[in-house]
């Protein structure tokens, strides 16, 4: 995800926090400095920070769960909405979708009851009115606001844990794509909600409200995407038309292919036309501005490139790109020759032309 980074790894997950997640803290930040002083500011701020622990630990929940079954979760980034746990791919057994939705608030309720039972049960809903309110107690507000994050994620608008749990539930009687896409509608009109509340005096609510509206239209548009491809092949979608570079080129031969075509690709190739790697534009324009324009391209371009065969279905290629960010794969002939190569945009282009067709 853009403007964000990464400050560790656990569990095989790089945890990332996005730069306006900082605006958030230096907000709570003024605000309590503002009723109580400095102490209040410092407490604010650390509140926020054991917020955002519990909204780690909420993000771990879905992710141990998905590696139950052989799902990694290559990242999670903290936003100042909450987190975002990217997985690999969703279970698409019902089953399993529910228990990896249900694992994230599952660690949130026995965060709260931990800290209920230290509190003696003096955590209430009321705690999350007061926020930014340096008189009610740290760990009064830490627990209620767990149980308010269960509550909330468990409302049955997608793409929450709520939603995903609906679209599990409405897959068990219908197909994949038409579940989703009625979840996804769900949700969609959930935003529509809070955006309304929001501007009844709460913007965080419409920065909520956007989030989920275009995360419900993507998952919706993904998981048709996935559906079309299981019935279309590795042909219907692979470019065909394009220049190759040898295995002597140079950079500089790759910046004349990169200015007269329309390639952000580039396969390199041997005498016998197998493919020894590609060239990406981003790889090229950095080589020739640290290396120069003489560098072999053999020194710069992407080795481990993932290949289906000719005759393949589309899904398979289309899994690379989306699980391990594939810049392109390459699709081979019978021999072992470069017969094309697919990319996430000229799939894109694909679908947009199935939809215009009325196709799907």
């Amino acid at each position: 995800m853009t403007w964000s980074f990464p400050v560790a790894r656990i569990l095989g997950s790089e945890v990332r926090i996005h730069v306006t997640f900082f605006l958030l803290l230096t907000w709570i930040g003024f605000a309590r400095y503002a009723q109580g002083g400095t102490p209040a500011a410092i407490e604010g701020i650390v509140l926020i920070v054991l917020v955002f622990a519990c909204v780690l630990a909420h993000e771990f929940g879905h992710a141990l769960a998905a590696r139950r079954y052989g799902i990694r979760t290559p990242d999670i980034t903290l936003l100042p909405i909450g987190g975002v746990a990217r997985l690999e791919r969703m279970p698409e057994k019902p089953s399993q979708e529910i228990v990896v939705a249900l694992a994230g608030p599952a660690v949130n309720v026995v965060i709260a009851l931990v800290l209920v039972l230290i509190l003696g049960g003096r955590a209430d809903l009321a705690s999350l009115e007061a926020l930014d309110d340096p008189r009610t107690g740290l760990l009064v507000q830490l627990a209620s606001i767990n149980v308010f994050l269960v509550l909330f994620n468990l409302i049955p608008a997608f793409p929450m844990d709520g939603g995903r749990v609906l679209r599990a539930l409405l897959a068990t009687r219908f197909p994949r794509a038409q579940a989703t896409a009625v979840a996804a509608r769900v949700g969609q009109g959930f935003a529509f909600v809070l955006g309304f509340l929001g501007l009844l005096g709460n913007p965080l609510l419409i920065f909520i409200a956007i989030f989920v509206y275009i995360a419900a239209s993507a998952e919706s548009q993904a998981v048709g995407l996935q559906e079309v491809s299981r019935r279309l092949t590795v042909a219907d979608a692979m470019i065909t038309r394009f220049e190759t570079l040898g295995t002597g080129a140079q950079v500089e031969d790759a910046v004349r292919c990169l200015i007269r075509t329309t390639q952000h690709e580039f396969p390199v190739v041997d005498g016998a036309g197998r493919l020894r790697g590609v060239l990406t534009r981003d790889a090229l324009i950095r080589a020739l501005s640290e290396s120069g324009p003489a560098t072999p391209v053999l020194e710069v371009m992407e080795r481990n490139v993932p290949t289906v065969p000719a005759h393949g279905r589309l899904e398979d290629a289309l899994r690379p790109l989306q699980e391990a960010g594939a810049p392109v794969v390459a699709v081979l002939s019978g021999d072992g020759r470069l017969a094309g190569y697919v990319t996430a945009e000229n799939v894109g282009e694909l679908m947009m032309v199935r939809n215009a067709a009325g196709r799907n």
